[in-house]
């Protein structure tokens, strides 16, 4: 995505189902559970990076001694900071015992995260806000086991005031900007009432059953409970990915299959999908179950997951992300008049490498028919010359451009950043042939087109080609999302901005007045969340004219070389990445009346000139 959004964030969860003496006698450490939660992060750590925190829980500690232990960091790699300073502990013990390691005994009572229960957090600010107090695991204290509970998720949710409400809590300043803040008082609530019924024994699934169905949004949590017990959570929609791998060892979740395979070295049937409203509840003996907590709804799990967030190496992602390519190669061909010995393909940034090969593919099986066709009709004038000639075409592929990764660390504060952004990549020159070559490259979406304007466009116009095609394997990304990814405000989406454009082009800005009116209408009879009034703002104009607008507005003025823009279309997506329907920021069609509230929010606040989160 070569426009940078805030994004997702990144779960694992490890329950260590045997003593520790158990895994230095087989793994040769007794660190293996942490090593493995350090792995599980790092395999995840495309999922957040602007915080990371783990929680450890310790099983059958005497009384008066600590049980439940939290650290989090908002260092430049979170992640590796957490875990140095865990081992600086460990090298300082081993400075009195230099043994300890031997020890399983000494070490669970001397290391505070050396816990049976383990809980890591991966962080992107989705609300903007990047203070280490708003990293995950957060905690709630007891005097009583059972009501001290650690909670983190990969999650958004819309209806954060109301919550505070339904229990009768008025929050502080940093609750109203957390939605952990909210969710987390919401589970302790009900926590606490179980545990008055069963003490030091609440039923989690009937805490879980009591608590997720206030919640509106999409969400995968988990809990670690002072007691020992343990869950990992999935909203009804599947919206949040999650999954799990259970052995006679450890019990294991986390946001992506591949990292649980790569970190546990296991196959692919072998690792489990939590699936939407279940629940993967674990009890203080190590025992487990998946239960139905909530009523599953219409799966939509998330397509961004396939497209761009989750890692590439997972095969089913991979095989999806090579079908989006492909399904552009037609359009792509008839854009270039199918002239391939005079065009060159490319992508843009590297998470689009693997759509680009789909998209070569498409090239080639259309080049092989092209190959069959004219040798057959050949006949018998054929000969080995003019066969090796037609047998070594290949579609033209080159790196163009490589991305300058510590520059565009230096670049994320906004002073500067459009005379900056121009040089977040380089270019490789002589690959084009000057006004003869047409240039074909591939992202994975188009956001907010400024990256593209400011940068890429101008950049791929130094090499002088003929024409320059942008192609996108994702639709127009037209509406916010309040799920978990930070795209709030209409006005940052180029979609969006070519909508607009095209209104007052044709005169028809009173089309804007009117959506306006009638959110506003719904918002004083408290029905915001009954419709997506937005989608009248594109209803005027086809796909195809709003993607020639998006062409208009990411080429810069001075440039005299023509772009077009290809987007991948929603009937194509969905046959790549049939398991995930979620495409409420390309359709407008929400899971959850949260996302019809907060479009419209969005728009009011746009009409009225307010750079505002529309939740």
């Amino acid at each position: 995505m070569s426009d940078e959004i805030k994004h997702e964030c990144g779960l694992a969860f490890i329950r260590l189902r045997k003593p520790f003496s158990y895994y230095l006698q087989k793994y040769g450490t007794v660190m293996y559970g942490l090593n493995k939660l350090y792995l599980l992060m790092e395999k995840q750590h495309n999922r957040g990076q602007d915080g990371a925190g783990i929680a450890a829980v310790k099983l059958s500690v005497e009384p008066g001694y600590p049980y439940l232990h939290r650290t989090r960091s908002n260092a430049q790699q979170p992640i590796a900071d957490i875990f140095f300073k865990i081992g600086q502990e460990i090298q300082e013990l081993e400075k009195y015992q230099h043994d300890i390691k031997q020890y399983p005994g000494l070490m669970k009572g001397h290391v505070p995260f050396l816990g049976e229960l383990l809980l890591g957090h991966l962080r992107y600010g989705t609300q903007g806000k990047n203070n280490v107090e708003f990293c995950h695991p957060f905690i709630k204290r007891d005097l009583i086991p059972g009501r001290n509970l650690a909670m983190a998720g990969n999650f958004n949710l819309v209806n954060t005031e109301e919550l505070f409400a339904l229990i009768n809590i008025d929050p502080g300043e940093f609750q109203r900007q957390s939605d952990l803040a909210a969710m987390m008082e919401v589970v302790h609530h009900f926590l606490s009432k179980e545990d008055e019924k069963n003490p030091n024994a609440a039923d989690v699934a009937t805490v879980l059953k009591k608590a997720t169905p206030l919640f509106d949004g999409g969400y995968t949590v988990g809990g670690l409970i002072g007691n020992g017990c343990s869950f990992v959570m999935r909203d009804a929609h599947g919206i949040r990915p999650a999954y799990y791998y259970i052995s006679n060892d450890v019990i294991v979740a986390g946001s992506e299959r591949a990292s649980i395979r790569t970190s546990f070295n296991v196959g692919e049937n072998e690792v489990l999908e939590l699936m939407p409203g279940n629940a993967l509840i674990v009890d203080d003996m190590g025992n487990y179950k998946v239960e139905q907590i909530l009523e599953p709804k219409e799966r939509r799990a998330c397509s961004f997951e396939r497209i761009y967030f989750s890692r590439g190496s997972d095969e089913k992602i991979y095989r999806e992300r090579i079908a989006l390519g492909h399904h552009l190669s037609k359009a792509v061909l008839e854009s270039v008049e199918y002239d391939l010995k005079n065009t060159i393909f490319s992508y843009i940034p590297n998470t689009a490498e693997v759509a680009f090969y789909g998209l070569v593919k498409g090239m080639e099986d259309y080049l092989n028919q092209i190959k069959i066709q004219r040798i057959l009709s050949w006949g018998p004038d054929i000969n080995e010359e003019k066969l090796q000639q037609m047998i070594n075409r290949k579609i033209r592929q080159e790196k163009i451009a490589i991305k300058d990764v510590k520059l565009r660390t230096f670049i994320t504060e906004d002073t500067g950043r459009n005379e900056m952004v121009q040089h977040v990549y380089d270019i490789t020159y002589g690959t084009v042939r000057k006004d003869e070559d047409t240039l074909v490259v591939i992202d994975d979406s188009i956001v907010r087109g400024t990256t593209l304007k400011e940068s890429i466009v101008r950049m791929l116009a130094r090499l002088h080609p003929k024409k320059i095609i942008i192609v996108s394997s994702a639709p127009q990304i037209r509406y916010p999302d309040c799920y978990g990814i930070d795209m709030s405000k209409l006005g940052d989406f180029i979609a969006f901005r070519a909508a607009i454009e095209l209104l007052k082009e044709r005169e028809m800005e009173d089309v804007l007045r009117c959506v306006y009116e009638k959110i506003k209408d719904l918002q004083r009879n408290n029905q915001l969340h009954t419709e997506n009034i937005v989608r009248q703002i594109y209803k005027p104009f086809t796909t195809e004219e709003i993607s020639d607008k998006i062409a208009q507005l990411i080429t810069p003025k001075d440039l005299n070389i023509p772009v077009q823009v290809i987007y991948q279309t929603i009937e194509d997506l969905h046959d790549s990445c049939p398991t995930n329907t979620g495409d409420w920021y390309f359709t407008g069609n929400y899971p959850t009346p949260g996302g019809n509230k907060v479009v419209n929010k969005a728009f009011i606040n746009y009409y009225e000139g307010k750079n505002v989160r529309g939740y």
